[in-house]
């Protein structure tokens, strides 16, 4: 299933899921780490689940948000968590 971009902005970027129950956010904190939050409701077909994980930067929070993608792409009914 596919991931829209729909939020780009100085300390914050979010992707929704073609779906729209399930969406990934990456932050910057206020000391400048970064946290990725996965966020799927419980209507999801591949059943609720929340993630969350501190990273160092940007770049290390977009390769953990591109790998959560891939595995909750809702296609087959079991992207755990």
């Amino acid at each position: 299933m596919e991931w829209t971009l729909n939020r780009e902005e100085e300390g914050l970027v979010e992707w929704t899921r073609a779906d729209g129950y399930a969406t990934i956010r990456c932050r910057q904190r206020a000391d400048g780490e970064w946290v990725v939050r996965l966020d799927r409701l419980y209507q999801a077909p591949d059943g609720s689940g929340y993630r969350r994980e501190r990273v160092g930067n940007v770049d290390a929070a977009k390769r953990v948000a591109e790998a959560w993608r891939d595995e909750h792409d809702g296609e087959t009914g079991d992207g755990g968590s």
